[in-house]
């Protein structure tokens, strides 16, 4: 699905004083000092920093979406550190309620997100195969609590792959039409749907997902571009790892973090088969999204649907 909708838009958004937040990041960090500054560039949450290492993340109730989960993100976390616990991801270091206020307290990633932060152009391989590794770690760890947990919805069947890609075509094509792109591929938006279910396997591989290991929360080293670490599991679903695969803009960068996916352990069966499927999908987001790269974006799907029909 490519909208997820907020379903309370007019809720009341008000920030929350820096006496409150301190009072419940005490409750488990007793030695915290000071908010130190407030971050509000995040999809669905807003972060009030705490003294130099950690992070106080709440729900933004006019962002809440039905996807969204604070106490998804600290289950999620919590698994990752018992099953991978050198995995550079953020800590948690408590979860709670206070009234309206829905928080999760964790240690702060070093470093800047990628999309604030240029990475050398020799450094971006290199950084972008590190997170492939990171990946498919995370990918490996033990799913049986995940489902458990009863937190994380699941759309990884066949029936599910091939209605994601007819809702997705579908949205991308009337998306275009909006923005006043049109369609422009040598096939319609009905061959194409038909022509990538045809790809989906019959049986796939199914893990819990970080859903968009991309730029926005992707952390480098403002001075030298290396790869930091990974943030913001919120949004996480059971879903096929091919998805977790495409969220940078550029064919290259994604050839990339496959490279790393790979290094750090061989996909299971079933992931090739569906990985072209989720390549034409990316594109279909990068070209509505990143006019500069679109062009780029259209020339590799178009040869992705031009093997299908060899």
């Amino acid at each position: 699905m490519i909208v997820r909708k907020y379903y309370q838009p007019d809720a009341p958004d008000p920030v929350l004083s820096n006496d409150l937040v301190i009072s419940l990041a005490r409750r488990h960090l007793p030695s915290l000092e000071a908010v130190t500054g407030i971050d509000e560039t995040g999809g669905e949450a807003r972060v009030y920093f705490l003294d130099r290492d950690y992070v106080f993340k709440v729900q933004r109730p006019q962002q809440l979406r039905s996807w969204t989960s604070l106490a998804k993100e600290v289950r999620f976390l919590q698994q990752i550190e018992l099953d991978d616990p050198e995995l550079p991801i953020p800590r948690v270091e408590g979860y709670g309620r206070e009234g309206d206020v829905e928080y999760i307290l964790m240690t702060r990633m070093g470093g800047d997100a990628a999309v604030r932060t240029p990475i050398p152009e020799a450094a971006r391989k290199p950084a972008l195969e590190a997170l492939g590794r990171v990946v498919r770690r995370i990918h490996a760890i033990q799913q049986e609590p995940i489902r458990a947990s009863g937190l994380f919805p699941e759309e990884h069947t066949p029936e599910d792959l091939r209605a994601g890609v007819a809702e997705d075509v579908e949205e991308y094509a009337e998306l275009f039409q909006k923005r006043g792109i049109g369609w422009p591929f040598p096939f319609s938006p009905t061959d194409l749907i038909a022509r990538a279910q045809a790809e989906v396997p019959d049986e796939s591989p199914a893990v819990a997902l970080h859903t968009n290991p991309g730029p926005t929360h992707t952390f480098v080293d403002p001075a030298t571009g290396a790869f930091v670490g990974l943030i913001d599991f919120g949004d996480a679903y059971i879903g096929h790892p091919a998805h977790d695969l495409g969220r940078w803009p550029d064919p290259r960068d994604r050839a990339a973090v496959l490279s790393g996916y790979r290094a750090a352990g061989e996909p299971e069966p079933g992931f090739f088969a569906f990985w072209p499927v989720a390549t034409v999908l990316a594109d279909l987001l990068v070209m509505y999204r990143n006019e500069k790269i679109r062009a780029a974006a259209q020339e590799d799907l178009i040869g992705i649907v031009e093997g299908w029909t060899r």
